[in-house]
């Protein structure tokens, strides 16, 4: 694909913007790693197909670095499911998104069609430079 694109080839700006689409998720929703992705414009030169497998990635790399302020909790991956680091990070994770009001599934899923966040205004994502979300459709084709 891109091998040159391990990570943003600005890591430190990337992760400041995904932490900036983070703090809109409101209490009560969640986001995965590749809606964020899919909403921050491709690097000069990569393939935007190609961008959204390294995206979630980097979306990943961010959240593990993310300062406090950032409500990290409300991002998830793309199957419903908390991200494993460790059982304590995941139960607290998990608590956190609860005490929400976020519902778990007996396989530890969260129902995407209920909790999924609808992305930032079309006025606030234009004015941070973003793209425009996938459409339903597509975001449940891709299962970003």
């Amino acid at each position: 694909m891109c091998p040159q694109y391990t990570s943003s080839p600005n890591q430190h700006a990337y992760n400041a913007l995904v932490w900036e689409i983070v703090k809109q998720i409101p209490v009560g929703k969640v986001a995965t790693y590749g809606q964020i992705a899919s909403l921050i414009p491709p690097p000069e030169g990569m393939d935007p197909r190609g961008f959204l497998a390294f995206g979630a990635r980097w979306v990943g790399g961010a959240m593990a670095a993310c300062p406090a302020g950032v409500p990290w909790q409300r991002v998830i991956n793309s199957q419903g499911k908390i991200s494993l680091r460790t059982q304590e990070a995941y139960q607290e994770q998990r608590g956190q998104l609860e005490a929400e009001g976020i519902e778990f599934d007996k396989t530890g899923r969260i129902n995407l069609s209920r909790y999924r966040w609808e992305g930032p205004s079309e006025e606030w994502r234009k004015a941070h430079g973003l793209v425009p979300p996938p459409s339903g459709s597509v975001q449940t084709k891709m299962n970003i």
